[in-house]
């Protein structure tokens, strides 16, 4: 029983005092136009990054740039699912999935969706992509072996980042401030989630081992949820303006990206302990990220930014958001020290 009980306790060290994580270097990548998700496949040592209507390809390893994909609307989510080879990417301009041959970058096929495919989570167990969709407050589920449409699943509100333990999908809904789980075999709605004291959740990672998921709200507070009881189990403070959450289970840390130039790390000190140890100065708008399983190592997206765009005949009301300027686009390297 004192072994059991040292193992457990082991398994919740927090790594050791000091600075764990600091900036390291940057990659440039130039181009035009916004971003959204990248995706790290630790296994393949490539990191796929979304930048407008392309999609970048990098040697995790050494940083080089070995392909991209061209000729899309904009790009969103990607998801890369070893076992069919293939990757998936939801164009949400075009509304298409594109899937491709993420050995050769070769585009294999395209799938029409509702508007805006957006975020998307993959259910190994089941075999089919879950893709959220904006404007209709849905979910798409496609088979992922043959492209075809097997549901279309109502949310009741705003989809933003989900995740999967394979035989759930769990999705944030941003409008309602909770978090919904679907079945991934029934396609049913098995519990809606009150978030509570978290506003606009965007960002959800998911620690299977310890059942905990990880929502960045946009009122600068993680909420982590017991994801078979949906309780909040705590919340810790975050920067402004994330979009994108992680989780490293062999370090038992999440992080939070966020657009105000800000990467928080929380330290997972038990089941339903959990503090900041750690926040990181990055670059304005380094709001998605990604993070390779492997070396531990964070990317983070980002551009110098300017003003928003002024109006025009044909776009009278542009969003009122920054734009990234032309040829500053790149990623932030974020490297474990300890």
């Amino acid at each position: 029983m004192k072994l059991c009980l040292l193992t457990l306790l082991l398994a919740f060290v927090s790594p050791a005092v000091g600075q764990m994580y600091k900036v390291t270097g940057s990659i440039p990548l130039g181009g035009n136009g916004a971003w959204d998700y990248l995706r790290a496949d630790s296994d393949s040592r490539r990191l796929h990054v979304s930048h407008s209507t392309e999609v970048l390809v990098l040697d995790l390893d050494t940083h080089q740039l070995v392909g991209k994909m061209t000729g899309f609307g904009f790009i969103h989510g990607i998801v890369i699912v070893k076992a069919l080879n293939t990757g998936f990417l939801s164009d949400g301009q075009k509304n298409e999935v594109v899937t491709f041959d993420p050995s050769t970058l070769q585009i294999k096929g395209r799938i029409k969706t509702a508007e805006n495919p957006n975020s998307m989570a993959y259910s190994a167990a089941t075999g089919r992509l879950f893709v959220g969709h904006k404007p209709s407050k849905s979910t798409t589920v496609i088979q992922a072996s043959t492209g075809e449409i097997v549901k279309s699943i109502p949310l009741g509100g705003t989809p933003e980042f989900p995740v999967s333990d394979n035989l759930s999908v769990f999705v944030n809904i941003e409008d309602k401030n909770e978090i919904v789980r679907i079945d991934a075999k029934t396609l049913v709605i098995t519990g809606r989630f009150s978030l509570s004291s978290c506003k606009g959740p965007g960002g959800l990672a998911i620690d299977q081992e310890h059942q905990r998921l990880f929502a960045a709200c946009d009122n600068k507070q993680m909420a982590i949820v017991n994801m078979k009881t949906g309780a909040v189990v705590t919340t810790v403070p975050i920067g402004s303006g994330p979009d994108a959450a992680a989780f490293d289970t062999d370090r038992h840390l999440a992080f939070s990206s966020n657009g105000d130039g800000s990467l928080t790390v929380i330290d997972e000190e038990g089941s339903n302990r959990y503090s900041v140890v750690e926040t990181i100065a990055t670059e304005e708008g380094a709001r998605t990220m990604a993070l390779d399983a492997t070396t531990h190592t964070v990317y983070l997206s980002t551009a110098k930014l300017g003003p928003p765009p002024a109006p025009t005949v044909a776009n009278p009301h542009p969003p009122n958001h920054p734009t990234a300027l032309p040829g500053t686009f790149k990623l932030i390297i974020v490297s474990p020290t300890l």
